[in-house]
């Protein structure tokens, strides 16, 4: 296909074949760069401030270490300010035309690729079945012809009977849902999501919903017996599924390997006699002499057992919870796939992952716009985004080693070019997909290190999509003006926090590793890649400056101490200028990209809650792990939503109500800075103080009590379930009564 090039007077489009194009805009280029420029002066100009006070320091100790703690802090915030510029060297958009799938290639249309599908669950009280259901049924029913070449493996890591009984209901339905979705060319796919639209009222619907409220009652009575009675089960082979397995000595942590195909596409017919897509249950082996490495090992499980099956040569992976938005979905993803320029070397296309229901500020910042928006559209002019988990399109054969040099797997059934002849019913197939579901299969093999996703990090998306593009694998970024997928967002603030502390022990697993995006990325990738790599890998390190920041200018300023420059100081103007222009900028990208003041105000705010919490926390469990410390292993965020929370959420109340250290120290934090600046504001007022030498302490103790609003409401004035314990506060305020008077004796001792 020939290349056109187009130029406007901001932008140039690249035309790369008819199925894409590819939109610059070199102005942003420039002016990102620029300031980029001007910005990296003005942090050399305030290091060389730094040392001229550490040279010139004759003081006690104490005013040294403060003074050094706070360049500690310049410079691991101007680290991290330089490694997020490398998102914003080269930006890009790209358009797709899924239209032209079909007209261009209407005489191959049965050689389209076939799809295998991976949805992982873990455990059906924390991630819902009929949630999972929804998914699946969201995407088995997705425009693809011949349908019969999607297949969709359900991954239940928790080997739970209720989840297997959910999907056997969920294949009963999709015989009527999937024929009512095509006739009627419904767009929400998702049957949750559509019956809860505003969709039309009609007998059709009218009998579908009923269908559905049907099954989701016995899913849901089910779940709530915690068992699967015989008056639920409807056939002998539903009886032997769900007996055969499910015996006195299983346990989610000590099983054999499940297998159970509920559709098998070729036989399996809908109610119009058309067919239906492979829908495959699945749970891998498991004892407790035996690695698993959580969702990492149950994608490659997945994997293997796909390939045996099906071995579709494009592989789409989903968190339980992300459903399908957009029917049109994978014909996209073949806009790159198809393209003979890209296809040698394209491991995957990336979608966002964006949430329904947020409430009109986003308070926990749940759309996490840079990491799955506007970083992405950066990297995507540098070789293309990260892999973020869900929302994925791979070509298979980027598991098996780089572009140019194949890694051979074990059994030629698992080569991605190896075509599978046999039904998946097969008694020889199922053999050999348990054999490759086996907890010791993986014994003195590549995987996990030179095969499948990688082991080694928490964090396996972002490591394993950080070891194929040092490979030489390339990617792209796939963002269509109606989102692709739409996930839940966690509505309570210890969700959020427990979920960022886990990523950031992966993401320092991955950091202090031999494949550090520091040394063996940048020799891999270049620098500049490398530093998008690095930004993510080190996100935790934000702990350090939020934390010192968070403390050190208050607590001097509570004992009168400057550590600032006057405002009648020429140095005055640098951290002026430099604290506008870091978030001047920040505020600038997040709302250009279909942002709003109100979440990005959000969004800087959970920045600095993380930075208390999850990030400092998340580097403690990292150390402590590795001092040989016994701390807790892996844990499913919960996808429950409780009504009162719900509500609480939506009308953008925070959610604290749990007894957590990582709210000790947010509420420590509020009480030394609102009382920090109280008390200077009264001696200004009583003409005790001079604002000329403390405006800058002041003027960061007044923005973290404005930023902690939420948090003095939940402490004083809530008496909901929401609020933060009393016990939380009552300890916090000792605390803060200690670390002051400890302060007080340090600085007065000088």
């Amino acid at each position: 296909a020939k290349m056109e090039t187009t130029t406007s007077a901001t932008t140039t489009t690249i035309n790369t074949g008819g199925l894409h194009s590819v939109e610059v805009n070199p102005r942003h280029h420039i002016l990102n760069r620029a300031f980029a420029l001007i910005y990296l002066f003005a942090i050399l100009v305030l290091f060389y401030n730094h040392i001229l006070k550490l040279l010139n320091s004759t003081n006690s100790f104490v005013t040294f270490s403060i003074s050094f703690s706070i360049l500690i802090s310049d410079l691991i915030l101007a680290f991290m300010w330089t490694t997020i510029q490398s998102f914003r060297m080269r930006p890009l958009t790209r358009q797709q035309y899924p239209e032209k799938i079909t007209k261009n290639f209407s005489n191959e249309i049965n050689n389209f690729p076939a799809l295998d599908i991976f949805i992982c669950t873990a455990d059906p009280y924390k991630e819902p079945p009929l949630n999972v259901v929804n998914t699946a049924l969201s995407v088995m029913a997705y425009d693809y012809n011949p349908i019969e070449k999607i297949s969709i493996y359900v991954s239940d890591d928790g080997g739970s009977e209720l989840t297997l009984f959910a999907f056997m209901e969920a294949a009963k339905f999709a015989a009527y849902w999937l024929p009512f979705c095509r006739e009627n060319k419904i767009i929400q796919r998702s049957p949750d999501a559509y019956f809860n639209s505003n969709y039309t009222e009609n007998s059709e619907t009218e009998k579908i919903k009923l269908m559905y409220e049907n099954m989701k009652k016995r899913i849901e009575e089910v779940i709530e017996r915690g068992k699967v009675d015989e008056d639920y089960i409807n056939n002998e082979e539903e009886l032997q599924a769900l007996t055969k397995f499910w015996t006195s000595g299983f346990t989610r942590h000590n099983h054999p390997s499940i297998i159970q195909v509920l559709l098998e596409s070729g036989k399996d017919k809908d109610i119009t006699s058309l067919g239906l897509p492979n829908l495959i249950y699945f749970s891998r082996e498991k004892n407790k002499n035996s690695p698993h490495h959580f969702k990492a090992g149950a994608l490659n499980a997945l994997l293997r057992v796909s390939g045996i099956m099906t071995n579709a040569p494009i592989i789409l992976t989903l968190d339980c919870d992300m459903y399908s938005n957009d029917p049109s979905t994978p014909q996209r993803a073949l806009c790159y796939f198809l393209d003979p320029k890209l296809r040698p070397n394209l491991a995957y296309v990336q979608f966002p992952q964006t949430f329904h229901g947020l409430n009109e500020a986003d308070i926990y910042a749940s759309e996490i716009k840079g990491l799955f928006l506007t970083n992405p559209i950066g990297m995507d002019g540098l070789n293309g985004p990260n892999y973020v988990g869900t929302g994925c399109f791979f070509h298979r054969r980027a598991f098996f080693g780089t572009p140019s040099s194949f890694e051979q797997p074990e059994i030629p059934e698992l080569f991605p070019d190896h075509v599978v002849i046999k039904p998946i019913k097969a008694q020889e197939i199922l053999q050999r997909a348990h054999y490759v579901a086996s907890c010791n299969y993986e014994s003195e093999s590549n995987w996990g290190s030179k095969m499948g996703f990688r082991y080694g990090s928490l964090v396996e998306d972002y490591y394993t999509g950080y070891r194929l593009q040092c490979e030489g694998w390339k990617s792209v970024f796939c963002n269509p003006k109606r989102p692709a997928f739409l996930g839940d967002k966690p509505i309570s603030l210890y969700d959020v926090v427990s979920q960022n502390k886990r990523w950031s022990v992966g993401l320092l697993e991955v950091a202090f590793s031999k494949y550090s995006p520091l040394t063996f990325g940048v020799q891999s990738m270049g620098l500049v890649r490398a530093h998008c790599y690095t930004h993510y890998a080190f996100w935790p390190i934000w702990s350090i400056p939020l934390t010192l920041y968070a403390f050190i200018p208050q607590l001097t300023l509570l004992n009168g101490v400057p550590i600032f420059p006057k405002v009648s100081d020429p140095w005055f103007f640098l951290y002026v200028f430099m604290f506008l222009g870091a978030y001047g900028q920040d505020c600038l990208v997040f709302m250009s990209n279909e942002g709003t003041f109100k979440r990005w105000w959000s969004d800087q705010r959970m920045w600095m809650i993380r930075g208390l919490t999850s990030y400092l926390f998340g580097t403690i469990e990292y150390l402590t792990k590795h001092l040989g410390i016994s701390t807790k292993g892996f844990n499913v965020t919960s996808k429950v939503v409780d009504i009162d929370q719900g509500k609480r959420y939506h009308q953008g109340i925070f959610e604290f109500g749990v007894v957590s250290p990582m709210f000790v120290i947010l509420a420590t934090t509020s009480i030394i800075n609102l009382v920090a600046f109280l008390k200077s504001l009264a001696q200004i007022v009583n003409g005790d103080q001079n604002l000329d030498g403390i405006f800058i302490q002041m003027f960061i103790a007044g923005f973290v009590v404005i930023n902690c609003l939420p948090i003095y409401e939940a402490m004083i004035l809530r008496s909901d379930k929401g609020r933060m314990p009393t016990r939380v506060t009552i300890f916090s305020t000792f605390l803060a009564c200690t670390l002051y008077m400890a302060f007080a004796f340090l600085l007065g001792n000088m």
